[in-house]
């Protein structure tokens, strides 16, 4: 896997936008989920299916060309929680734990 970098530009071409919506494009928040869980991937050399979403909140929405800052922190029972930014905007946060085996 390429390494990922925390802060990452939204591609004004990203594919999710062709549907999402059409003439107002919002980044989807399975793709803010994806990019957390590759991430922690990333940071704890875990297999990616080895991670489950316990909780998620999309607080604010984000298009092509937003910068956005994802921000993990280890938290408690073995989980991670994570909090996307665009600025001083939050545009979503939760939480995740280790699959049981």
């Amino acid at each position: 896997m390429d390494a990922l970098d925390p802060v990452w530009r939204v591609p004004a071409d990203h594919p999710a936008f062709a549907g999402h919506f059409p003439g107002h494009p919002i980044l989807p928040g399975v793709v803010l989920l994806d990019r957390a869980v590759l991430l922690a991937q990333q940071r704890l050399g875990a297999d990616g299916a080895a991670w489950r979403v316990s909780q998620a909140k999309f607080l604010s929405p984000c298009g092509p060309g937003d910068e956005l800052a994802f921000v993990l922190q280890e938290g408690v029972r073995g989980g991670w929680s994570f909090v996307v930014r665009c600025g001083e905007r939050d545009v979503a946060s939760g939480q995740f734990q280790a699959s049981p085996p």
